[in-house]
């Protein structure tokens, strides 16, 4: 994966997000709390790709550029579904992701060949193309083309099985 500069990442997590954004526009509330047998909500999945309350993905960006080859943990089955988060409408939920990725996007862009080639221990990715010890270009590219993608097709499959029509 060769990695892009800042710039590049930005518009690559804006066309991304906008994308999983647009596919949720018009879901309703009793949908977006629905799960088919053993799978996510809606809501689950929008709250899972926000992360983790208190920061999100910026706690993780902010570590590569903050320690030497930080920790960064990630939690790939877990939904970041929080009390607080349950109680938010849909549209709310929708809110704090435009806003997450937004500020994401934006602080990327000012992002230095120097910084985006600082690296992470990521034991999470060991196993995956990214790889155990990504620059944060390569990790902040997963994030766009990898992470997100997986999960504009995961909502695609959530809401044909739930019986809704979603936008192509």
């Amino acid at each position: 994966m060769e990695a892009m500069n800042g710039a590049q990442l930005s518009e690559a997590i804006r066309r991304k997000a906008g994308e999983f954004r647009r596919l949720c526009d018009g879901i309703d509330e009793a949908t977006a709390s629905r799960a088919p047998s053993g799978r996510w909500s809606p809501k689950e999945i929008v709250s899972h790709l926000s992360g983790a309350e208190g920061g999100g993905f910026m706690t993780s960006i902010k570590a590569f550029l903050d320690e030497d080859t930080p920790e960064v943990e990630l939690h790939p089955g877990q939904t970041q579904l929080s009390d607080r988060r349950a109680r938010m409408s849909f549209a709310q939920l929708l809110e704090e992701f435009d806003k997450g990725y937004g500020a994401l996007a934006e602080f990327v862009s000012g992002l230095s060949p120097q910084q985006l080639a600082r690296k992470a221990h990521v034991e999470a990715l060991k196993e995956s193309p990214i790889g155990e010890y990504p620059t944060l270009a390569v990790f902040l590219q997963g994030v766009a083309e990898s992470h997100i993608t997986f999960h504009i097709d995961h909502m695609r499959e959530i809401l044909q099985a739930l019986g809704k029509q979603t936008k192509a």
